[in-house]
């Protein structure tokens, strides 16, 4: 196994980069100048080598022509066989190589170039003009190499990546497969600032002015020592300068110096959950008035405190996290990290309630903590799954003895600036946790984190099922925070024993939302609860699902459930659409929702009940459409912030009951069915408030097509998401229609995905048809590197077509 060679980012101006990149376009996310994004003009070929892919003469001109990020895995075909199996959500794996040609002008020869990887999964080995550089087992650490020594000026150079994923398994989730997350070229002068070299910290933080620590770490190449000018330059969210400062710094020949300055703000604007306000810094590197490099790195100003008396604090005010575990995935689109839709991952856990993530069981991509920074979401950073005890055979206990400490060194690095993350988890359920040698290995961990940052606490999620919870007392104290998965029901007992554990629950069932929630609230030592999961996912196939008389029984790890290929434990389905557990469980911890109607799924006509399984909840719907159901009990819920609520059905009163925390917010009504309107109303002092009506639904009319964005920059990457839904002449949604859908897309976009949210259904992602399930599809509009108008029509036999124009406009105006 060969290590790779972590070299600092080495880059030229952007005007130079300009020049001699074959194929450049910006990104959507802000970059330093020095940074130019490196995804377009690949080439692809999924096969096993048979030819020396990695020779510059190697003719790939019948491979096929792709940009990043990709993931091949969503491409293809959901089958029963496929290697990933149940865990990987039946997907295919294999090997895939990638190829890329660029050229540099003579004058870049002096400049120390390097490619910038934010992901590959996995064991990606890389080559530059046939040199192999190394291979990277961890498929979400971001790593570079440094290609200086092997390049030509003034000719054409040849990149190529090799990327193993056959064998298999090596997760419990989807992972996809490929260059997933961008690609960077990267140069610098011989003199600059070291790759993640920036850390900015807060250690003094009030309303009326905070120190500003910021700490550079400057690389001379050169065999001479240099003298430079270290500027840094604080702005705040307006642009308008904050603070400077400039120092004079000696460095050594072939060496590294470390520089620690502090600035203070006067009046500072704190990033906080509701106000998010980020600053930037940028710090430059001069010699005789020339640049040589310069960073520009945003960060917040705001202090963290966790305690077992206080709690989790964010600028001295108590908070209790609300917290959802998301995997890394974006359904449809599989692994791929467009930064559209890691944005629109975190607005879609914003706009649900919750308050913090937990990035489980790996470090999510560089744009996902962008968004969650620019929201105001609060993160728990997770480097793995497992330590030293693999879960499947070919996981990352195979390379954790030679590559924990540089992947947890790439996490921490990588991500310490942003201040959405305010802990760091090094681990999950680990399989030796009854072991001795996981306490050595926990505090070894927890080392190589506090090596980089010791502004934040440690954790890790810890979990058992039999009844030896209290042997797990010093791994535990390995820990700052102990993680409990599924066990917050110990915690009085623990507190008892351990007065001083500060206790986080990472993971617990959606259906006992309240009584964590009740611990939460009661308890200062217990900071929040995650609830696995905030959003479905692909792979861990069946988890969360309910079950039909007929269907396989069991829980998803009990056998395999094909056709199912992913989780519906999430309180956001696929398509983005919140179910009702999620809108109760923010109503718990929030008060921008005050009452909520929601239906349960009757058992069949034909006789049987449904089922649950560990992570379901009872299927739950906003219909109130259930043909073949007249006059036969159906169970209504409704959740609400009203001391009582009052239940209508065509205008008749059914009933009244309370809705207090002794009734657990919620209020449970069985009627006969009959069709109509069905309001429940809240009620204070006997006075009638806000309604919440479902209507039974008529035939399906038409389709209707909403847009989260019609404007698209055309980069290449920019995503518009497209809700299809199946509704009746008075555009309520059918609930129970699974009409075909045909997307056909013209103008200056593609069709990237299509999806339903059925976990079912193996159409693939990459189709242009779709049934609808529960009356609705998504289908998501990628643009092209060319602006003009898009046009999608959406087809159904029986319905008139439906038509929606979006728009692609030149990069960097919108």
């Amino acid at each position: 196994m060969k290590k790779s060679f972590r070299s600092g980012f080495n880059c030229v101006t952007l005007i130079v980069l300009l020049i001699f990149l074959t194929h450049n376009s910006g990104a959507q996310q802000n970059f330093n100048a020095d940074k130019q994004l490196f995804d377009y003009g690949w080439k692809f070929s999924l096969a096993n080598q048979t030819d020396d892919y990695s020779a510059p003469a190697f003719d790939d001109r019948k491979w096929r022509g792709l940009d990043l990020p990709h993931d091949w895995s969503i491409e293809g075909k959901m089958e029963a066989k496929n290697p990933m199996g149940n865990d990987g959500g039946y997907f295919p794996a294999g090997i895939g190589w990638y190829r890329k040609t660029f050229s540099l002008p003579a004058s870049a020869k002096n400049k120390r170039i390097s490619v910038y990887f934010e992901g590959v999964y996995m064991n990606a080995e890389v080559f530059i003009n046939g040199k192999s550089l190394g291979v990277y087992p961890y498929g979400y650490s971001a790593f570079s190499y440094d290609l200086s020594p092997y390049l030509k000026y003034g000719a054409k150079n040849t990149i190529t990546v090799r990327v193993d994923n056959a064998q298999q398994k090596n997760s419990r989730w989807y992972s996809g497969s490929g260059i997933y997350r961008h690609v960077w070229l990267v140069s610098k002068d011989p003199v600059h600032i070291d790759q993640w070299g920036v850390f900015i910290t807060t250690p003094k933080v009030s309303s009326n002015k905070a120190t500003v620590q910021v700490a550079a770490k400057l690389k001379n190449d050169t065999d001479m020592p240099k003298n430079v000018a270290l500027s840094i330059s604080l702005f705040d969210k307006t642009h308008k300068k904050a603070a400077t400062k400039i120092v004079q710094v000696n460095i050594n020949p072939n060496s590294f110096k470390e520089v620690t300055e502090q600035i203070e703000v006067k009046n500072p604007d704190l990033w906080a959950i509701q106000t998010p306000d980020l600053y930037q810094a940028e710090v430059e590197i001069r010699r005789d008035k020339k640049l040589l490099d310069k960073v520009t790195q945003p960060f917040g100003i705001r202090s963290i405190n966790f305690s077992a008396t206080k709690g989790f604090e964010l600028n001295g005010q108590n908070i209790k996290l609300n917290g959802g575990c998301v995997h890394h995935d974006n359904g449809s689109l599989g692994a791929t990290a467009f930064d559209r839709a890691e944005e629109r991952k975190a607005e879609l856990l914003k706009s649900a309630g919750f308050n913090a993530v937990r990035t489980s069981h790996n470090p999510p991509s560089e744009a996902f903590l962008a968004a969650c920074d620019k929201l105001g979401l609060l993160v728990v950073d997770e480097a793995f799954d497992g330590w030293r005890t693999g879960k499947n055979k070919y996981d990352y206990a195979l390379y954790f003895n030679d590559w924990a400490a540089l992947d947890v060194a790439a996490m921490v690095k990588r991500d310490r600036n942003h201040p959405s993350i305010i802990m760091w988890s090094i681990g999950n359920e680990i399989i030796e946790r009854k072991e001795p040698q996981a306490i050595e290995t926990a505090k070894l961990l927890s080392s190589y984190v506090k090596k980089h940052d010791t502004t934040r606490p440690v954790t890790s999620a810890m979990t058992t099922w039999d009844k030896d919870w209290a042997m797990f007392d010093p791994l535990m104290a390995a820990h700052d925070v102990a993680g409990y998965n599924y066990q917050l029901h110990h915690a009085k007992a623990d507190h008892e024993r351990v007065p001083s554990r500060i206790i986080v629950q990472t993971e617990s069932y959606p259906r006992d939302a309240f009584a964590n929630w009740a611990l939460v609230q009661q308890n200062s030592y217990i900071i929040g609860d995650f609830v696995w999961t905030a959003m479905d996912y692909l792979g861990e196939s069946g988890i969360g699902r309910y079950f039909y008389p007929g269907e396989l029984e069991g829980q998803h790890w009990e056998r395999d459930l094909f056709p199912w290929h992913g989780a519906y434990c999430g309180d956001i389905d696929l398509t983005g659409w919140r179910k009702p557990i999620s809108h109760y469980r923010s109503m718990l911890y929030n008060d921008n929702e005050q009452i909520y109607l929601a239906v349960k799924e009757p058992n069949p006509l034909n006789g049987g009940v449904i089922k649950e399984t560990m992570w379901s909840v009872w299927p739950t719907w906003e219909s109130w459409t259930w043909p073949g159901y007249e006059g036969k009990a159906i169970q209504v819920e409704i959740y609400a912030k009203y001391p009582a609520v009052r239940l209508y059905l065509n205008n008749k009163l059914i009933g009244e009951k309370e809705t207090t925390a002794k009734q657990e917010f919620k209020a449970v009504f069985s009627i006969p069915y009959q069709p109509g309107e069905l309001k429940a109303v809240g009620v204070v002092n006997g006075k009638e408030t806000t309604a919440s009506i479902l209507k039974t639904v008529a035939a399906a009319y038409k389709i209707r097509l909403k847009a989260d964005r019609n404007r698209l920059l055309a980069n290449g990457q920019d995503l518009s998401f497209i809700t299809a839904e199946i509704v009746d002449k008075d555009g309520n949604i059918k609930p129970d229609a699974n009409n075909t859908l045909t997307f056909k897309l013209t103008g200056a976009a593609s069709l990237a995905a299509t999806d339903n949210a059925n976990l079912k259904d193996i159409t693939p992602y990459t189709s242009n048809t779709r049934k609808a399930w529960n009356g609705k599809a998504l289908a998501i509009v990628k643009s092209t590197h060319t602006t003009g108008n898009i046009k999608l029509q959406v087809s159904s036999p029986g319905l008139p077509d439906a038509f929606l124009d979006l728009t692609s406009i030149q990069n960097g105006i919108k």
